[in-house]
């Protein structure tokens, strides 16, 4: 069984239950996420001891927060929908990926998953020897890549195969924001506004590794199939992990029926376990199996 033959054998009461929202449940993650952001956070504000030591967990707490922003892009982590719309907004401006834009680029993602013709994901390669690998892993071509989107679409320049043209002015726009909201960034660091470099800006960037280690596992090395259960990695790992990324380590799971929310996941996980093709016993066990496919 696929993963369409999969969704069609659920019982309507059962589909009810895996799609069910809830702004409770949403808020309290939302909550407990944010919550280590501003605990760890302050502790290096105030320089407390070996503060240092929490840059990094502080710059993954933030920059996992692209994984909630990937949900609201389908408008399930929450069920009021101006909830959905203002967390995204706030979690673009934060991981810097311009918000709808991102949503377009997603959805067509989903549409063509793991397609070489039409999937936009792939428009980027995956790293094919281990120099690329490594350099993949650093964030540095995420942060040269996201920099010249943004100045492009600021430009005007946002045609693109995914993107509707009743949106691309939004697109223009949101770029043009989002520039000026960095650039007011930088000029209160430049003039003494330093605990921002050390809260926000420096963490991202070193957070950003994991970020690209924890997306590469979703479909590298997966076949270029039609069936989300081959063409989509489910990755066993901790509670930890599956915290920060929203139970999106279900991830063939999640593509299979998108229409659930983040914390149903493990309980579709149960139904269709046994279907899933592509796994990970976690993310070591990935990228070893990576790092052993490339030259």
């Amino acid at each position: 069984m696929d993963h369409k033959e999969i969704v069609k054998s659920l019982d309507v009461d059962l589909r009810a239950q895996l799609t069910k929202k809830s702004d409770r449940t949403g808020l309290k993650h939302l909550a407990a996420h944010f919550g280590w952001i501003l605990v760890l956070g302050c502790y290096v504000a105030v320089g407390a001891p070996f503060w240092w030591l929490a840059v990094l967990p502080l710059g993954i707490c933030i920059i996992f927060l692209f994984t909630l922003l990937h949900e609201t892009v389908h408008s399930t982590p929450f069920q009021t929908p101006w909830i959905n719309t203002a967390v995204g907004h706030l979690c673009s401006v934060l991981v810097i990926v311009p918000n709808t834009w991102f949503r377009y680029f997603h959805l067509a993602h989903h549409k063509h998953t793991n397609d070489p013709l039409n999937d936009p994901e792939l428009e980027t390669p995956k790293p094919e020897t281990l120099r690329d690998y490594v350099w993949h892993l650093t964030g540095l071509p995420y942060w040269r890549s996201i920099a010249i989107l943004l100045f492009e679409q600021a430009k005007g320049n946002v045609a693109a195969p995914y993107l509707p043209a009743r949106v691309e002015r939004t697109v223009v726009w949101q770029a043009r924001v989002m520039i000026v909201l960095y650039c007011i960034v930088i000029a209160l660091i430049l003039t003494g506004t330093s605990w921002i470099f050390w809260c926000w800006a420096l963490p991202i960037a070193v957070g950003q590794p994991f970020l690209r280690a924890y997306l590469l596992a979703e479909h590298g090395l997966c076949p270029p199939v039609a069936n989300m259960f081959e063409n989509t990695r489910t990755t066993f790992t901790n509670r930890m992990v599956r915290f920060l990324a929203w139970n999106m380590p279900y991830h063939a799971e999640h593509h299979a029926y998108p229409a659930v929310p983040f914390h149903k996941l493990p309980l579709f996980h149960t139904v269709a376990q046994a279907k899933l093709v592509s796994t990970s016993d976690g993310y070591a066990a990935f990228h070893r199996e990576y790092m052993n496919s490339v030259d």
